[in-house]
Parts: structure tokens; C-alpha cells; sequence
């Protein structure tokens, strides 16, 4: 049996009159979408028309929740307590799935967003708020993380996991990602990033800044969509990753398809 792959992309990311990346061409490669919910970036207007394009295109909607951080874009870290990253989290579900209730849809999954989602795969109480606000505002909100406390503690709950691979970010050896504030953190040689890709999805390896081979499941592959040339890079992963013989669906047929092979 072939590989079956979600591939996502952060979209509604602006805040009122400015724009960052160009959602509608990533609606036409992606099959799920983490779509900002205030914190970070996006605003009600934002996310009507976000949830509406991914409706229309048959995209499956994800959650982005942030620290309350929108000036720093999310990318800072913040002395919040863990019932604050609850609470905000929660705070960001509710707004999104009014949108997604409006549209006649829900939403299908929860990605954390930038610091907040670095530190929940190695903090065990940023982990438990998210997991514990996950699932209590429903049982089958899919989370989706790297391997790490957050995915464990949202398999704890009974949740389903979405593991991610990020193909354009490099790996420290334990799997965490290497800080942004660190030279390589970011690749941005496009053949490297696609021979990444496969190799991730295809063959379950990816390799770290320093060489070591990592075993990864990604259920899901994120696309940066805010860099020169995302979405020609974009449109090339997904046309290699088919011609490898992978199946691009939504996050909860990517998870159906892997409880079904199990």
C-alpha cells in the first residue's frame, strides 16, 4: 500500500490591511490549513474569509493558537502560566470554530504556532494546557505536533496525533528543531528541501544539522508559505511526493487510512 500524506500551511497570517504569503495559490496544493486565530496574526475578517476558501476548496481546517504575541508574531517566549496557555488556547478555538460553525463546517485539528509550539514538544505543563484544552472542547480534535511531551500528552487523553515533518527547518539530534536564532535553522535550497521530503515521508528518515539519521512518522507535512518562492516549492513537493507514488488527503483521511492499515 502506497503512502497516504496530509500536506498543511500556516494561512491567515495578516491582520487587517496587510497580507503575508499567498493563501490562495497554497489552497490550490494543501489539503489542511493551521489558520491564525488572533494571537499571533489574523482577525475576524481574516478568518471569515479563510474558513470560507478552505470550505469552498475542500481544505480541512486547523486551529493556530499563539501566545498573545501579535506584534512579535508568536515567536517570543512568554512567562505564561499553564492555565493562561489553557485559557488562551481555548480563548482561540472558540473563536475559530465560530467561523467554522458559520461556514458549516468544524474544525478538524489544532496546530500550535511558533514559540508556543516549539516549547509545548519539550515542556510538559505547556503541553498538558494545550492537551487538556484540546480535549475538552472535543474528543476527536486531532492534534497535531512533533514528537515530543505535547504528542504524548495528547495520546494521554485519548486524542488522535498528527505527527508533523518539517522539511525546510533543521533537526537538533533529539528531534527538536533547531532555534531560529541559530545559522541553518532554516533551509532554503529547494532541492534539498524536496530530497527531504521524501526521504521523510517515504522512507521515515530525516537528518540532523549534525548528521545523525532520525526515524520520523510525519502524518503531515507543513509548507512555508511566507518565504521567496514558497509556492513554486510548494507545487514541486506535492508534484514529487505524487510522483513517488504518495497520496495527498486531509488530515483525518491521512489518520482514517493509518488506523485502517494498523
Amino acid at each position: 500500500m502506497g503512502r497516504t500524506v496530509d500536506l498543511v500551511a500556516d494561512l491567515g497570517e495578516g491582520f487587517g490591511a496587510y497580507s503575508l504569503g499567498d493563501d490562495s495559490a497554497l489552497l490550490e496544493i494543501v489539503s489542511s490549513a493551521n489558520i491564525a486565530c488572533g494571537f499571533h496574526a489574523g482577525d475576524p475578517d481574516i478568518m471569515d474569509r479563510t474558513v470560507a476558501e478552505c470550505v469552498r476548496r475542500g481544505v480541512s481546517i486547523g486551529a493556530h493558537p499563539s501566545f498573545p504575541d501579535l506584534r512579535g508574531f508568536g515567536r517570543r517566549a512568554m512567562d505564561l502560566t499553564a492555565a493562561e496557555v489553557r485559557n488562551d488556547v481555548l480563548y482561540q478555538l472558540g473563536a475559530l470554530s465560530a467561523f467554522a460553525a458559520y461556514h458549516g463546517t468544524s474544525v478538524a485539528h489544532i496546530a500550535p504556532h511558533g514559540r508556543l509550539g516549539n516549547l509545548v514538544a519539550t515542556r510538559q505543563d505547556y503541553a498538558t494546557a494545550v492537551a487538556d484544552a484540546a480535549s475538552r472542547f472535543r474528543t476527536d480534535l486531532i492534534v497535531l505536533a512533533q514528537d515530543g511531551e505535547l504528542a504524548q500528552a495528547a495520546a494521554g487523553r485519548g486524542l488522535p496525533v498528527a505527527i508533523v515533518g518539517i522539511a525546510d527547518r533543521a533537526y537538533e539530534d533529539d528531534g527538536t528543531l533547531v532555534p531560529r536564532s541559530q545559522p541553518g535553522a532554516v533551509i532554503h535550497d529547494p532541492a534539498t528541501i524536496v530530497d527531504r521530503t521524501i526521504r521523510m515521508v517515504c522512507e521515515g528518515i530525516i537528518e540532523s544539522a549534525s548528521g545523525v539519521r532520525l526515524p520520523v512518522v510525519a502524518d503531515t507535512v507543513l509548507l512555508h508559505g511566507d518565504n521567496p518562492g514558497a509556492v513554486d516549492l510548494a507545487r514541486l513537493i506535492r508534484k514529487e511526493l505524487t510522483a513517488a507514488g504518495v497520496t495527498i488527503a486531509p488530515l483525518p483521511q491521512v489518520l482514517a487510512a493509518k488506523a485502517e492499515a494498523a
